[in-house]
């Protein structure tokens, strides 16, 4: 399972680029109402593809990402 709930995140072996963000834009869509959502902030002040960036270009995988930005 993948975020919410959702589909897993594609392996960064398995997919390509476009693929990958085609998956952080499904699964941290921007609701554009900042003061209610929260997204940005939990991703230290990024958009959600800066954040996953390292995921989409095939350096790491997406829980890897994940775990880093927990912090």
């Amino acid at each position: 399972m993948g975020p919410a709930g959702g589909a897993a995140a594609p392996p960064v072996a398995g997919s390509t680029p476009e693929e990958r963000r085609a998956f952080i834009d499904r699964s941290h869509p921007c609701l554009s109402d900042c003061d209610l959502c929260g997204l940005c902030a939990a991703f230290h002040g990024q958009e959600p593809r800066d954040a996953f960036a390292d995921y989409i270009d095939g350096r790491l995988e997406y829980l890897e990402v994940a775990r880093r930005l927990r912090r």
